[in-house]
């Protein structure tokens, strides 16, 4: 289905600028489009903040396909159309008794633009999103498709690949046996005892995040993820507190007066992986037009200079703030992921949908975390261009070299490439 595209992302901060979208039935019609465009870019649930999804020629959505979701229990892995809901997935799994490793925030992100993006959840042995991938299948820049395996010489190159290598159609992703979770919120954790020791922070639970607004002696939540609960004794230091935080005794949103319901069971009640790891509930649609977002990710030795450094910052950051979220992320070999070869902490911001006022505090920001070789997320506000992404990424020429390879036509390229990647 072809259709004039006059739409916004998610966030109400970008105009799509391509004239048309086509919402294909088939992986075959996909495939003929992508064949008879001069430039086309796959679009996904449109959570991203900056134009990296949109074209100069056309847009394809994969949503009409069906999720096709195919579980090999003996090889432990679900094969699904990249346009599927992380949550829809994440559900069908529950249902046969099998586990995602992760899930970022959101349930609602499809799963091709979550890996293509390198997007994360939280745990320091917890890789991003596209690090289960152990398969993908795209459509080439000719309209036919190419399959990459773990193991194949392009195959670090073509994951975390931002749309620069054609249309993701399917991913086979690891699975593992289901697991139960339960969530505990603390508030008011105490910085300096947080910053005395932030790996034994991180390392707490199986995922943990630490929301704050920067200003103050003080965090505002944290939110322990512990893998395994199945109703028995709660873990005593959480009873006791957690490092001078307080448990919440309520559901608590990670945005202040932002009531609680919206979000995954807490107050340690066991639930399985796929009602605890995201931070929202499936149910709840996020709103549209409230927020933007930003994130860097620096190597976990750096995290307390990275720390000190945005809190010292925190009279131009605070006021435009909605909150911030630090979380850990582990190392992986994917050329393009933000966590290439170093265990990451990301420091998160959600920030109030001023965009200009945004734009001009993210430049002070980056020339803070410079030093300390701060990588941004892809599909969020940050104003790094090609010239200073290359040296953080030690594959960077190599992803060039093979866009260049298999796309030489520059069929999936576009402004935001241009300008992030391929330094045009």
């Amino acid at each position: 289905m072809r259709t004039e595209l006059d739409e916004l992302n998610w966030a109400g901060n970008y105009r799509y600028g391509a004239p048309v979208i086509h919402r294909p039935g088939s992986v075959q019609e996909a495939q003929e489009l992508v064949a008879g465009a001069p430039n086309i870019r796959a679009l996904g649930s449109r959570h991203s903040f900056n134009s990296i999804a949109d074209s100069a020629g056309a847009l394809l959505s994969l949503e009409a396909l069906d999720p096709a979701i195919t579980i090999d229990p003996a090889a432990r892995t679900v094969t699904v159309s990249g346009g599927t809901r992380y949550g829809t997935l994440a559900e069908e799994l529950e249902r046969n008794g099998f586990a995602l490793p992760n899930l970022a925030s959101l349930p609602h992100i499809s799963i091709a633009g979550a890996i293509s993006t390198a997007t994360h959840g939280s745990g320091d042995r917890n890789g991003n999103l596209a690090t289960s991938v152990a398969e993908l299948e795209l459509i080439g820049a000719d309209g036919n498709l190419r399959r990459l395996r773990r193991g194949d010489p392009d195959f670090d190159g073509s994951v975390v690949a931002l749309g620069a290598l054609g249309i993701v159609t399917q991913v086979t992703l690891d699975i593992e046996p289901t697991f139960s979770v339960r969530q505990d919120v603390f508030e008011a954790l105490s910085w300096e005892q947080v910053l005395a020791d932030i790996d034994a922070v991180t390392g707490s639970a199986y995922s943990v995040s630490l929301f704050t607004d920067w200003q103050g002696e003080t965090v505002a939540q944290s939110w322990l993820k512990s893998r395994g609960y199945d109703g028995g004794v709660p873990n005593a230091a959480y009873s006791a507190g957690f490092y001078g935080g307080s448990p919440a005794l309520r559901a608590m949103h990670p945005l202040p007066g932002f009531s609680g319901e919206d979000c995954t069971q807490q107050l340690g009640v066991p639930g399985p992986w796929s009602e605890r790891l995201a931070h929202f509930r499936m149910a709840f649609t996020p709103s549209s037009g409230a927020e933007l977002q930003s994130e860097y990710f620096v190597a976990r030795e750096n995290a307390t200079e990275a720390i000190a450094a945005i809190r010292g910052l925190s009279e131009h950051i605070t006021p435009l703030l909605q909150v911030s979220e630090i979380r850990t992320i582990a190392a992986d070999q994917l050329w393009l992921s933000p966590a290439y070869g170093q265990a990451t902490v990301g420091l998160h911001f959600t920030w109030k949908p001023e965009q200009a006022a945004v734009e001009k505090v993210l430049p002070l920001m980056e020339e803070r975390l410079a030093p300390l070789g701060a990588r941004p997320h892809w599909g969020k506000l940050f104003q790094a261009d090609a010239a200073a992404l290359a040296p953080l990424y030690p594959r960077f020429a190599d992803f060039i070299s093979l866009a260049e390879r298999v796309d030489p036509e520059h069929k999936f390229r576009n402004s935001f490439l241009e300008s992030k990647v391929f330094g045009g």
